[in-house]
């Protein structure tokens, strides 16, 4: 780790993630490691949102 908090992602796992220059990263701690994960635009999520449907069937008891 340098100084400033920079870290150096190796390029196969860049590519494989999909990591672009200047994207930010979530870091989210865990017990004993961290975890980044590529923050996601709007457009993005809601391409991952596409083709999910939007109506289903609830439980008896979770009805509103």
């Amino acid at each position: 780790m340098r100084g400033r908090a920079a870290y150096a992602i190796p390029r196969k796992i860049r590519e494989s993630m999909k990591i672009r220059p200047g994207q930010k990263l979530i870091m989210v701690a865990e017990e004993r490691s961290i975890r980044l994960l590529p923050e996601r635009s709007m457009k993005e999520l809601r391409e991952l949102l596409r083709g999910i449907p939007g109506e289903f069937e609830r439980e008896p008891d979770r009805e509103l």
